[in-house]
């Protein structure tokens, strides 16, 4: 009976999706190994001009913003004592982590002689602004790892739960405070691009824009995982722990649709916004369907319903990732006068590390309490 719930331990179910998954991740694997030998030369159309492209756009700034829930449902949850939120506390930080994980990995990607990765450890950089970035996912990513160890300790190395467990008030405030410097530096990034950044997107405080989004994607990442999860395992966070959650979003979004709009007029660029220019209508897109559409669906009845929930996530979600793609690629492209579409390569490896991390939580949801760990709350 021993041996056979030994076996019993672990699980992964084989689908067809899954299978689908594997596949990509297994081509991906093998152009990062293709591109770790020769180059980002042979795999990317990245070039001097244009030395950031779709890994540091999407793999990198996008990460790090969708896998913000983790950060900001703990401030809730943990610090603020927002216990009503708890049933989805586990499962927004177990999305941070492999976000961050993912986004790890696209940094490393990204770095031309990726065996000089370990430099920023001992060659300290302190004007660098890339520098504090580093730092800062390194060590948010090394806190969630030790988070995800109260987790994991149920089931594995149980004699350790105890001292996670003591542990992880003061990991969950430290992994509060990383967050919050690295996700604004990351904007404070293009402070230096006031004449290349188009002045939509360039700001003198971008860097609390990025701070701003990426604090109130994280609801609605979380109403997008929550509603994947739920149809893959029927298990699924009433709607008015996801209704109350989202209103937190909501009110920092017209927070910062306010200052967005005061930025605008206050540097004389808003007539820009109807100028009719590819720029201005990627931003109005932007600001309408990543921002606007949103607020009205947060504040409606329709985000009563689970349609409505999910079509917030999406919204917003895909807005944020407008946002940072807009100002990697699209806001860069009058000044530069060089053009950049990334190579199909760049587009497998982005796709396949996605699909690395939808593995791995569905492999850690079957084999960990993250779901069920409050006792099975149902709609």
């Amino acid at each position: 009976m021993a041996s056979h719930a030994q076996a019993q331990r672990w699980s992964f179910k084989i689908t067809p999706t899954r299978i689908l998954l594997m596949l990509l991740s297994a081509i991906a694997v093998g152009v990062i190994v293709f591109r770790l030998v020769t180059g980002l030369g042979m795999v990317t159309n990245l070039t001097d001009e244009w030395p950031w492209g779709l890994w540091i756009g999407f793999d990198v700034l996008c990460g790090v913003a969708l896998a913000g829930g983790g950060y900001g449902t703990a401030l809730i949850v943990h610090v603020l004592h927002k216990d009503y939120f708890h049933p989805i506390a586990r499962s927004a930080m177990l999305t941070s982590l492999i976000g961050y994980l993912l986004v790890m990995a696209g940094l490393f990607l990204d770095i031309g002689q990726w065996f000089n990765f370990w430099r920023p450890f001992v060659s300290w950089g302190h004007s660098s602004v890339l520098f504090e970035v580093f730092w800062c996912v390194s060590c948010y990513t090394t806190v969630q790892i030790l988070e995800f160890g109260e987790i994991a300790t149920e089931r594995i190395g149980t004699k350790y739960h105890d001292i996670f467990k003591k542990a992880l008030p003061v990991l969950m405030i430290v992994g509060i405070i990383f967050p919050t410097l690295h996700q604004s530096s990351l904007g404070g990034l293009y402070l230096l691009m006031v004449d290349k950044l188009y002045p939509l997107w360039w700001s003198p405080i971008i860097f609390l824009f990025f701070l701003l989004s990426s604090f109130f994607v994280g609801p609605a990442m979380i109403c997008v995982e929550t509603t994947l999860a739920g149809r893959a395992y029927d298990h699924w966070i009433p709607i008015p722990i996801l209704r109350k959650l989202i209103r937190i979003s909501g009110y920092v979004m017209i927070f910062y649709l306010v200052l967005k709009i005061y930025d605008l007029i206050s540097r004389g660029v808003f007539g820009l916004v109807f100028s009719g220019t590819f720029e201005a209508n990627m931003f109005l897109i932007e600001i309408i369907f990543g921002i606007i559409v949103p607020i009205v669906i947060c504040f409606s009845g329709f985000s009563a319903t689970r349609n409505g929930l999910f079509t917030f996530g999406l919204l917003v979600s895909c807005g944020v990732v407008l946002n940072r793609m807009n100002v990697v690629v699209i806001g860069m492209m009058s000044s530069t006068g060089v053009s950049y579409i990334p190579s199909i390569w760049e587009f497998i490896v982005s796709a396949g590390l996605v699909a690395m991390g939808v593995l791995a939580y569905c492999f850690i949801v079957e084999n960990f309490k993250i779901l069920d760990h409050n006792h099975g709350h149902t709609a």
